[in-house]
């Protein structure tokens, strides 16, 4: 039997979402909550390991449970098991060829930026925040050339294990409400810490310190030493994950967790 969990969890206190010897994770906590419910050791595997402080509204794992349980108890049950900041949205049972990770087809992120001269208190740690003012056009334009099969390298963490730096983003868009500006990102995969980079070169941009054409000429470079340096992971959330219809998830798979901003 193969379980699906939907995750949300709030990443400012965890050290990422892979295991640690220290045991801070958020995969660590979820691991802990599920062999409180099966009475055994369960691993996880996730669609999409995120950093620290990197939040997600929408994460997808699988897990072979030992032990057969009503999908309630993989909800509400973990749930009683967890730290507030992470909560178990939803349990499917799937297939035993599904693979969180191998079977998704895109992966989303959003990033929120404060664009505003004063920082904030009552959301740090849920939102970036820049001081100057932002061309958002220009922003736009520079965006339009991260669009399709790219090697991204210029945007790529030294650390990172990926086995290429070839990826496809499908969508990058940039809004403004208010005081705060929202990336959307949508790709068949990222590379760590890719869509952090893509943003502050996206900020280098909007500043007026590049014009929107050195976003194309830096992603030709492939050198990530052109690049601005990598933003803070405060206002980055993993907003879900795309699988075919076939597996019968909630929503069918499509990336549909909304983020609400905090009132102005």
């Amino acid at each position: 039997m193969r379980i699906a969990l939907g995750l949300e969890y709030d990443g400012s206190a965890f050290a990422g979402w892979q295991s640690q010897p220290h045991g801070n994770t958020v995969q660590d906590v979820l691991e802990r909550a599920l062999a409180a419910v099966a009475g055994a050791p369960s691993r996880v595997t996730c669609a999409g390991r995120t950093d620290a402080g990197v939040h997600a509204l929408e994460q997808v794992v699988h897990f072979d449970p030992p032990s057969a349980r009503p999908l309630n108890a993989w909800v509400r049950g973990v749930n009683a098991h967890l730290p507030d900041s992470v909560t178990v949205r939803w349990a499917a049972q799937v297939g035993e060829d599904f693979h969180a990770r191998f079977s998704a087809l895109s992966r989303g992120y959003r990033y929120l930026l404060f664009n505003h001269p004063v920082r904030p208190a009552l959301h740090h740690r849920r939102v970036g925040w820049f001081h100057l003012p932002l061309d958002l056009e220009a922003m736009r334009a520079a965006a339009a050339h991260l669009i399709g099969e790219h090697d991204f390298s210029a945007f790529r963490a030294a650390e990172c294990q990926a086995r290429s730096p070839v990826k496809t983003l499908y969508t990058a868009r940039i809004e403004r409400l208010g005081d705060y500006l929202v990336f959307d990102f949508r790709a068949n995969a990222f590379l760590h810490h890719m869509v952090r980079n893509m943003v502050g070169a996206l900020v280098y941009v909007g500043k007026g310190r590049c014009p929107p054409e050195w976003l194309g000429e830096l992603l030709a470079s492939g050198d990530r030493r052109l690049a601005a340096p990598t933003f803070s992971p405060a206002g980055l959330y993993l907003t879900g994950i795309e699988y075919e219809e076939r597996w019968r998830l909630p929503a069918n798979g499509r990336i549909i967790a909304p983020l609400l901003l905090p009132a102005p």
